[in-house]
């Protein structure tokens, strides 16, 4: 009877594969966004896109959480892996809020560092589908979780430093017209630039929980 029960429960290994799925929607949102930092008349199409691997994205969030409270045995404690989906999902919730508000405003011209921010995205969302398979066995892959988490802490430096750069590229542009310049596009440019940003923080995030699961497990 109980060997009956156990098969109808999640297999322990069913994470890892949830997890791997997880973070190919990160890749092809993360593509998607940097197509949308082209420009064009395609911007709205990618948009698209974005929005439904963010709701795919969502579907295996709650999968996973589901997973958690029917499994008997979990690969790692129960609170690590709902903090880590959790901060997976948070990385595409924002690209989500990124393209929400390129909707709202109607954009179809991009500055050359939000497309230079879009490439940090698309690096660091890579690193996160290399590094999230690594968990199966997180002893023997030690070494290259630390380089693949050390390598996305630099990529999430590198978009700080761009952000930096943007900002005051836009001050300097609306300081040349006396301050009497478009103020809106300052105030617009702004906020893609700091949503640029929170999304290369949120795969930082990513690292973080995941460097945070194997001190605990090695």
């Amino acid at each position: 009877m109980l060997g009956w029960f156990r098969a109808l429960m999640p297999r322990e290994d069913r994470f890892f594969d949830m997890f791997e799925r997880h973070s190919r929607t990160l890749i092809v949102a993360a593509e998607a966004l940097q197509s949308v930092l082209q420009g064009g008349p395609d911007v709205p199409r990618y948009c698209q896109v974005v929005v439904e691997q963010e709701r795919e994205a969502d579907e295996i969030t709650a999968e996973v959480l589901l997973a958690v409270r029917r499994s008997f045995i979990t690969p790692f404690d129960r609170g690590d892996i709902k903090d880590l989906i959790q901060s997976m999902d948070d990385a595409i919730d924002q690209m989500n809020k990124t393209v929400k508000a390129v909707q709202l405003y109607e954009l179809r011209r991009f500055e050359p560092l939000m497309q230079e921010m879009g490439g940090t995205v698309v690096e660091a969302a890579k690193l996160t589908a290399e590094l999230v398979p690594l968990l199966n066995a997180v002893g023997p892959h030690a070494s290259r979780i630390n380089q693949i988490t050390e390598a996305i802490t630099r990529v999430e430096g590198r978009s700080d430093e761009m952000q930096e750069r943007g900002l005051k590229a836009l001050y300097r542009a609306h300081r040349r017209d006396g301050g009497d310049g478009d103020a809106m596009s300052y105030i617009i440019g702004a906020e893609i630039y700091g949503h640029l940003e929170d999304v290369v923080d949120r795969f930082e995030d990513v690292a973080n929980e995941i460097s945070g699961i194997m001190i605990e497990n090695v």
